[in-house]
């Protein structure tokens, strides 16, 4: 089945700040959060266990819970599951997400792409959710920038397992669909290169962004829209940098980006243009994005993001960043 006929909106819920992303978020907060993106008409929620080791899920589950199950959908992650044990969050192996959650739980991540991993992952999931089904499962951070030079290995790992465990799954009809959930594009021309088996959809976080999609554009959007795929855009603000955040990519900004960022603020101020609408609107224009899912952890943020989707752009701003070469010169634009 097509992403864009299972996902019932182009803007969706992304859990990622629910289990306490960069800070300790009060659970009233969290809870508000995910109220005001089902008022808002928010259908899409995007979770994993990786988000704060289950506090993420947790948190949407007690949210969702008394709401209709058939009115919306979930994506969630495969690659880990959590244990009762406690352990020292700072030691965790994380790659370049290494405290992120330090303020999430201290349960013990277990890293596992196996067959047996997978099932064992999704059904935690459903628990910690607390719902009996998910409609998209992604492989989770089967990437570089989690594993280094072993993620090739971890790659074949995943292969031979979680891959052909969600096929069976997506075939037996339990899930919906799908893919790879991950922060680099290489793993999805990997895996779009293989005879068997076949993903559905992926999730690619802040390699589709106004700040930095020149990659992505290259190949992976091509080669997603040929086979008929989709690709949900996670991060599109990157890592908040986008919107005045201190953050790029989970680390402070380098004055060469934060020089960039200041130049498409300025163009944006000029047309009267807000920073979130040329983001959301700028990664949606690409034909193989089916949804943007913006992280929130305040409620006021709902507003804004649904806002922003809605907000006129003038042509002149698309083409004023073209001319000054700050967006790819072979970069679909919103019309």
């Amino acid at each position: 089945m097509a992403l864009k006929d299972i996902l019932p909106s182009r803007l969706g819920f992304g859990a990622a700040p629910l289990g306490n992303m960069f800070r300790d978020i009060p659970e009233d907060e969290a809870r508000a959060t995910v109220e005001a993106a089902w008022t808002d008409g928010i259908r899409y929620y995007d979770n994993a266990p990786f988000y704060g080791a289950g506090l993420a899920e947790i948190r949407m589950g007690d949210a969702l819970k008394d709401k209709p199950r058939g009115e919306y959908v979930i994506s969630t992650k495969v690659g880990r599951y959590i244990l009762d044990e406690i352990e020292d969050v700072s030691a965790r192996e994380q790659g370049e997400k290494a405290g992120v959650f330090s303020h999430g739980l201290p349960n013990k991540v277990v890293n596992d792409y196996s067959h047996d991993g997978t099932l064992r992952s999704i059904e935690q999931s459903l628990k910690r959710l607390k719902t009996d089904h998910i409609e998209i499962a992604f492989v989770h951070d089967l990437a570089q920038d989690f594993w280094g030079d072993r993620w090739l290995e971890k790659f074949e790992e995943a292969r031979n397992g979680a891959f052909k465990a969600l096929d069976r799954l997506r075939d037996e009809g339990v899930i919906k669909a799908w893919g790879l959930g991950v922060n680099k594009v290489e793993p999805i021309e990997l895996v779009l290169e293989l005879d068997e088996p076949k993903p559905d959809a992926f999730l690619l976080a802040g390699r589709y962004t106004l700040l930095d999609h020149d990659k992505a554009l290259q190949r992976v959007m091509p080669m997603v829209a040929e086979r008929g795929l989709g690709v949900v855009v996670g991060g599109p603000y990157s890592s908040g940098a986008l919107v005045g955040g201190p953050n790029f990519e989970y680390a402070p900004i380098k004055p060469d980006m934060a020089a960039k960022i200041a130049r498409i603020k300025a163009i944006a101020d000029r047309h009267g243009v807000s920073m979130k609408a040329a983001g959301l609107q700028f990664s949606l224009a690409n034909p193989a994005v089916a949804a943007v899912i913006p992280g929130a952890s305040q409620p006021s943020r709902i507003a804004e993001d649904s806002a922003a989707l809605k907000e006129i752009v003038p042509a002149d701003f698309w083409q004023e960043l073209r001319a000054e070469k700050l967006v790819n010169p072979a970069a679909p634009l919103p019309v």
